[in-house]
Parts: structure tokens; sequence; C-alpha cells
């Protein structure tokens, strides 16, 4: 999938990455996709809430077999 900014939030832990993601979508356009690589397992349910809430859409959420998240978010 295409994405204009990277993300890296392995090794933090909630609400971490969710802090990160805010700060970085601010920083971002309309329509842009953030690209999201965390390493804790409450990230899954925590980004979905934070997309349902933000209303920014979430296009993608996998795990590999690493047991890291990647999520790929789009800018309302």
């Amino acid at each position: 999938m295409n994405f204009d900014k990277e993300l890296d939030a392995r090794g933090l832990s909630c609400p971490m990455p969710i802090l990160r993601a805010k700060l970085t979508l601010d920083k971002m356009a309309s329509g842009e996709v953030l690209k999201i690589v965390a390493s804790d397992p409450g990230s899954v349910q925590d980004i979905q809430a934070f997309s349902s809430e933000t209303g920014n859409a979430l296009l993608s959420s996998t795990t590999d077999s690493n047991k890291v998240y990647v999520f790929f978010l789009k800018k309302k």
C-alpha cells in the first residue's frame, strides 16, 4: 500500500503510539496516508478506537509472524 509518512512506534507502549500518531497526522494534509508500525499488542484496539473517534480512516491493520503490527491511516 502506498503511504506518505511512516511512524515507527516499535518499543512504545500505550498511549505513546496513539499520541505519536496524532502528532504526525496533525502535520499531514487531508487525504494523506500514515503507516504506523508498532510492537504493543494493545495498539490494535487503540488504533481502531482512535480511527473511530477522530474520523481518520483505518485502511488496513495487519500482524506479521514477529508480532509487529502495521496500520495504514488516511487523514480525514
